[in-house]
């Protein structure tokens, strides 16, 4: 793998370390507990983080059709722990062989997401999914932290 895609998987890799830390050792009341209105659930996030992230390295970047159902990753629930958690190290196992295929030269091309027809740049898209990644990977550390909460208060 070139050097800037090495030091992309690794930050990538270390935010699914996060998520996975997150998600260890919640109960699984926790998993499909939403904080409120509009919001979701551990394992709702779980699935949009592996969904997305599966999407916009495979189907967008490698032009690989993944029949992702975006839809269908907000209504996830009754996954484990377990589950959850190899959902992500399957995803980022993904994103690692896309990434070792990649050149310099195709961070400058153009690629179209099949979802919304939008063009961007493969450096873009990269940057893109782990804004993504990353910032679901904080709703579920403030998502836990709010049921942490409400579990002390009893």
């Amino acid at each position: 793998m070139k050097p800037f895609f090495a030091d992309f998987y690794a930050r990538l890799s270390s935010v699914h370390d996060e998520i996975d830390r997150v998600l260890a050792d919640l109960p699984q009341a926790a998993l499909d507990w939403s904080p409120g209105p509009e919001m979701n659930s551990p394992t709702v996030l779980a699935a949009h983080i592996a969904g997305a992230e599966r999407y916009l390295l495979g189907d967008v970047i490698a032009v690989d059709p993944s029949g992702r159902e975006r839809e269908a990753e907000f209504a996830t629930a009754g996954k484990d722990g377990a589950e959850l958690r190899a959902l992500l190290a399957t995803t980022l196992a993904y994103s690692e062989r896309v990434l070792d295929e990649l050149t310099l030269a195709d961070l400058g091309e153009q690629r179209t997401s099949p979802r919304s027809g939008q063009s961007h740049s493969v450096a873009w898209t990269l940057l893109h999914a782990l804004d993504h990644v990353a910032e679901h990977m904080a709703h579920l550390q403030m998502t836990r932290q709010l049921w942490l909460e409400q579990q002390s208060r009893g």
